[in-house]
């Protein structure tokens, strides 16, 4: 991806550096059911039992830093900044404003409005405080286990520009009130319903990111997208399942599979539409 041009995100919040590791070891199983948290949209605090009640605002436990000088830092807050470029003019077209996430680099113990992250959850959006955290030595992982682009660790990988665009995704979903509208839908739900609500929000996710990504086409390659495809994939439930049980329990689905996960970001990359996003409408996923 061509970046270095890029506006700059002024909404980072570099805290790197700033304190020890947590010496939290997981096992592949327990990193792939992260992978499906972080990336898919689950707060992966849940998955951990990590969760706690005393989380306040984005990075409040340390106070903002300058702007990241290192090039995976800069790449990210590129990538935040085209984002902001692309929502803030599709919101504007609509008649409303875009108010843009604030994105926390992270590789200690940080409290948010969902609770305490760490480096081993990854990257995750946490809709209290409007927030993305990002851990990007976790993209060490996504190359090395789950099966996702081989360079998904390179400070410019384009696997990082699709879970930064999926997070804003999600972001997207809560200032637009539709974050709301499922939960309360959930809430009257099943559990099997509440995990088919579940795959359509991560879905439209998935579509936002191909959204932005075709407003930012001029600046990716065919093997760009091909990184986003394969990241996609890797961490589809019917991949996940496989990897850490061995069987695929559909009915428990609650992110979509790698053909649906690619099939939506397709559709948002080629349409440029957010009308096309409407998975909660769509007969078939």
């Amino acid at each position: 991806m061509r970046w270095r041009d890029l506006r700059r995100s002024q909404n980072v919040k570099d805290l790197r550096g700033g304190g020890g590791g947590t010496g939290l070891k997981l096992g592949l199983g327990g990193l792939i059911a992260l992978a499906a948290a972080w990336f898919l949209g689950v707060d992966p605090r849940l998955v951990m039992g990590l969760l706690d009640t005393t989380g306040v605002g984005a990075g409040a436990s340390a106070p903002a830093s300058g702007p990241p000088s290192d090039d995976a830092g800069a790449f990210t807050t590129a990538v935040l900044g085209s984002t902001e470029d692309v929502w803030g003019a599709l919101f504007n077209r609509a008649g409303s404003s875009y108010p843009p996430p604030v994105l926390v680099l992270f590789d200690n113990p940080q409290r948010t409005g969902c609770g305490t992250a760490t480096s081993a959850l990854g990257p995750f959006y946490c809709p209290a405080d409007q927030g993305v955290y990002i851990d990007l030595n976790f993209f060490h992982q996504l190359a090395g286990q789950f099966g996702g682009p081989q360079d998904a660790a390179r400070d410019d990988s384009f696997a990082k520009a699709y879970v930064i665009a999926h997070e804003v995704g999600h972001h997207v979903q809560t200032v637009t009130g539709i974050s709301n509208q499922v939960l309360t839908r959930q809430s009257r739900a099943s559990e099997a319903e509440s995990n088919a609500l579940q795959v359509r929000m991560e879905l439209q996710a998935d579509c936002f990111a191909g959204v932005w990504a075709h407003y930012a086409r001029d600046r990716i390659t065919e093997q760009d997208v091909r990184d986003a495809l394969v990241a996609a994939a890797a961490v589809g439930d019917d991949m996940i399942q496989k990897k850490t049980q061995g069987y695929v329990v559909p009915e428990s689905f609650t992110h979509g599979t790698s053909e649906q996960r690619q099939r939506w970001f397709t559709r948002g990359f080629q349409s440029g539409q957010v009308e096309a996003c409407d998975t909660f409408g769509a007969a078939s996923l």
